[in-house]
């Protein structure tokens, strides 16, 4: 496993700190501050930033404007041109994987970002009966049969230009996975319907992000999962999270008191041999930290990489272990 840390796009206090718990491997955005952060330049220079301070591009976790393509709606398709710029860009300069979603209207949405967790930490927390009587958005009503349809039709022209550019697509479930919020349905809720979406248009350049926050708080397994998505090739990147509750009703937790063995979950990846990028995610904003980033203050950051870190060591010790004993006893 690649444990990678997500940065902003030039150095900061944190590229120096990811250097000194040893972290080698970067999630990146696209670079917001130039005109046009999917072309090839920019995303070049971004790349080299990263490389000069030690630390590899793997993923870009970001993407142009898409609600057009998401909704079906006038000017998708130049949505679609710019997307595949992105991908051809990325392929020309070395960066593998692109993490994408398909939610419509807004991305992961909470109904708290201010709840007190353990010692009096703060995270995002989500209750849908605070949603029953919010108002549509502009869009009016969105339909399941039209986002899927919209999916289909931006992967029959997407994937192909990932196969050529050999990049990675790697599809993030919708967070929180319950439908609709607001009229607008949410249609990557489970595991099956990841599964659904990436045969949609068959390639082995098309998979999954695995957000263990969001499949745990959809009910799923993780373990089992993990084993499912890597069984096809189809795992391609990994946000190790963890969270309290279901789906209609949850909070975020510090990497170690959620609802998830994270240990087993580690031991799987080590199992079926994940060698990809994993980082953590939506972390505790800890005390003397002012939550203007909910999820990515930085303290939270530190005890999620630690913990990881411990797992990765545990996880292939065991692994190591096994295999010893399988050697003995052929």
């Amino acid at each position: 496993m690649q444990l990678a840390e997500f940065f902003p796009s030039r150095p900061s206090r944190l590229w120096h700190l990811a250097k000194q718990m040893g972290i080698g491997h970067a999630v990146g955005p696209l670079p917001w501050e130039e005109k046009e952060p999917w072309a090839f330049e920019p995303l070049l220079h971004m790349k080299r930033r990263f490389e000069d301070f030690g630390l590899r591009l793997t993923v870009i976790e970001s993407m142009p404007p898409s609600n057009r393509i998401k909704l079906g709606t006038e000017g998708r398709d130049a949505e679609i041109a710019a997307f595949g710029r992105l991908i051809e860009n990325m392929g020309a300069v070395g960066i593998p994987v692109l993490c994408y979603n398909f939610m419509a209207q807004f991305g992961w949405f909470r109904t708290s970002t201010a709840t007190r967790t353990r010692g009096g930490a703060l995270v995002s927390s989500y209750d849908h009966s605070l949603m029953i009587d919010a108002p549509l958005t502009e869009a009016g009503v969105v339909t399941e049969e039209r986002l899927w349809d919209n999916l289909r039709y931006f992967l029959e022209r997407i994937v192909p230009v990932a196969e050529r550019a050999k990049v990675r697509l790697a599809l993030h479930p919708d967070d929180p996975p319950i439908s609709p919020i607001r009229g607008v349905a949410r249609i990557l809720r489970s595991a099956d319907a990841l599964e659904r979406a990436i045969d949609l248009v068959p390639s082995e350049y098309s998979g999954i992000t695995l957000c263990q926050g969001t499949l745990a708080a959809a009910g799923e397994d993780i373990p089992s999962v993990i084993r499912r998505f890597a069984a096809r090739g189809k795992l391609f990147f990994v946000h190790f999270r963890d969270v309290r509750g279901t789906a209609d009703r949850f909070e975020e937790t510090f990497h170690d008191d959620g609802q998830t063995n994270m240990l087993e979950a580690m031991k799987t990846y080590y199992e079926v041999g994940y060698d990809g990028p994993a980082r953590p995610d939506h972390v505790p904003t800890m005390e003397g930290e002012d939550n203007a980033n909910p999820g990515y203050e930085l303290l939270g950051r530190l005890f999620g990489v630690g913990y990881i870190k411990g797992l990765m060591e545990a996880a292939a010790e065991t692994k190591r272990a096994n295999e010893s004993k399988e050697e003995m006893r052929a």
